[in-house]
């Protein structure tokens, strides 16, 4: 696995990440289940999260790199947005809200981090603190880079327990006025700022006593607070369980005097899935982590809301077997569904945390001193599901498959009618996946085909024949498998180091404890401009017209 994923380093980041970022054209709303700008197109949002809610109250790592870098850095990296955090407390507490920069970070006995943004940022030294969070959302605007602004938690600090009386309407650190009369006012001074285009109302609800009842009364008086101070802001609700939780919707929807700028959001991490991804069969995890998803909230996509995937994350370096497992399956469904999402995090260290200086940031997708990418396999995997791939004004090129690879990010590739491989997903071939079960290539009409086990897949004329029909198996729905078996036993697409397209014996299909990520296939459904217009002007190969397959018909997967 460690070779197939290393192949991704001989890739240019410029063949990911070709064209200059704009802010698409503001304010967004939305339209059924997606986000669209003025114009009515749609706009995906692809975001990491950037903590500014700790106990310093200042946008981690300005004792690393200049604010100007760190922005630049974060677009150069294909985010289009930043979910950036804040405690109440800066809006409702006088004596916070008046310290600055500097004051803020002495007082916490942060020398090292004081000094460290006196060389990279001395321009906010002596600004306050709102001063100082404004002059971020200026950054990130001067890098065309939206902003949705997260309530994280009252009382600055690391966010969350059940017990930190942070959790819920009512607790000892969470007056629902004085949230909504925050709200009112940050939604208030950001009107003025174009990038600035949603704010989520409250980060993971949550603690012994959370209620229904509760969550309708605020939330709804919260988004409508928001929508009057600024009727331009997308209005963000999160669900209750740690934001694991918008199943009651299913049974009662909100009542907005609005519904255009109505966004909802959930979060899903691996640990949230127990200690299947560790111990379990992969493709079983898989199939009931998915089916979780889509009752807790992914639901609301059918049924014509937008759900923004607001925190998902694991540990960047690939140290943890789970969050491997697990970011693959997630990377699946955030493609299949083509969904809105926020890594956690951007941030690669902490000022201060939980007791540690300097604390190191694993899920971080940047180093340790924001000098870098952590890891850039793990950026290059993140840009397969940056772009679009539906949505309203993307394209007016008639639907079609791309087939994604989501251990690697990547998308198959055709060569020649006899090497088939892996490469970026805006460069894929289109495909259709069409009733008979046969996977063709649309510019020349040849099939899929098996060959024999542990050789390359290709292209050919013998569609309809069970050489070339395919179907999905397993719990995960991600093996690919031949109608054909050998020896008994099942075939199904592979990934050789190289990157080509191979067939092996299937593997880890049920009860086994192993890896089968890279069998993991996803074939998901596609109007975006690139693919498609290589789909319907590339010429036939030699000969094709006289083997041409019409095509007759498309099998709906999503």
């Amino acid at each position: 696995m460690f070779i197939l994923l290393s192949f991704l380093l001989f890739l240019s980041p410029t063949s990911l990440h070709t064209e200059s970022t704009s802010l698409p054209s503001l304010p967004l709303s939305t339209s059924s289940r997606w986000v669209v700008d003025a114009a009515g197109r749609r706009v995906k949002l692809a975001c990491g999260n950037w903590v500014a809610h700790m106990e310093a109250v200042v946008a981690e790592g300005l004792d690393k790199q200049p604010i100007k870098t760190i922005s630049e850095r974060i677009a150069s990296m294909g985010f289009n947005c930043v979910r950036l955090t804040w405690p109440t407390d800066l809006l409702s507490d006088p004596s916070l809200a008046s310290l600055t920069v500097r004051a803020s970070l002495l007082r916490l006995g942060l020398m090292e981090a004081a000094a460290g943004v006196q060389a990279n940022n001395p321009e906010i030294m002596d600004l306050t603190l709102f001063q100082a969070f404004q002059a971020v959302v200026s950054n990130l605007a001067d890098s065309n880079i939206m902003v949705i602004l997260d309530n994280q938690i009252t009382k600055p600090g690391w966010c969350c327990s059940n017990l930190d009386d942070n959790g819920f309407f009512g607790d000892k650190f969470f007056d629902p006025e004085e949230w909504l009369e925050a709200l009112t006012k940050m939604a208030t001074l950001f009107r003025g700022s174009t990038n600035v285009v949603g704010m989520s109302l409250r980060n993971e609800l949550r603690g012994p006593n959370q209620t229904l009842e509760g969550w309708y009364k605020y939330m709804q008086r919260g988004a409508e607070a928001v929508h009057s101070a600024n009727p331009e802001m997308l209005a963000i609700l999160s669900g209750l369980d740690y934001d694991k939780d918008l199943s009651f919707l299913s049974m009662k929807q909100v009542e907005l005097a609005f519904t255009d700028k109505l966004v909802f959001e959930l979060h899903w991490y691996g640990f949230s899935d127990g200690q299947d991804w560790q111990n379990g069969n992969s493709n079983e995890a898989c199939g009931n982590a998915t089916s979780n998803f889509i009752r807790k909230g992914g639901f609301l996509l059918k049924d014509g809301w937008p759900l923004f995937l607001s925190e998902f994350g694991v540990d960047v370096m690939g140290n943890s077997l789970a969050d491997n497992r697990f970011l693959s399956c997630f990377l699946s469904v955030a493609a299949e569904l083509d969904l809105d999402w926020a890594i956690w995090a951007l941030q690669g260290s902490y000022y201060h945390r939980e007791g540690q200086l300097d604390f190191d940031e694993t899920y971080g997708v940047l180093s340790r001193d924001w000098s870098k990418a952590r890891n850039e396999r793990f950026v290059y995997r993140l840009a397969g599901v940056q772009k679009p791939f539906q949505g309203p004004g993307l394209s007016n090129i008639p639907q079609y498959n791309i087939i994604f690879h989501p251990l690697t990010g990547l998308c198959i590739q055709k060569k020649s009618l006899f090497k088939l491989e892996l490469g970026p997903c805006a460069q894929s071939d289109a495909w259709n996946y069409t009733l008979e079960d046969d996977i063709m290539e649309k510019s020349s009409g040849f099939c899929l085909q098996v060959e024999d086990i542990g050789k390359p897949a290709k292209l050919g004329t013998q569609c309809g024949e069970s050489s070339s029909k395919w179907k999905l198996i397993s719990d995960s729905k991600m093996h690919i498998a031949s109608e054909m078996v050998f020896n008994g036993s099942a075939v199904c697409l592979d990934v050789s180091p190289e990157g080509l397209i191979v067939t092996n014996f299937c593997k880890c299909l049920r009860h086994e404890t192993c890896s089968p990520e890279s069998q993991w296939f996803k074939i998901i459904s596609s109007t975006r401009y690139e693919t498609g217009q290589k789909a319907l002007m590339d010429l036939l190969p030699t000969g094709a017209l006289d083997v041409y397959t019409p095509i007759v018909g498309r099998r709906r997967l999503l």
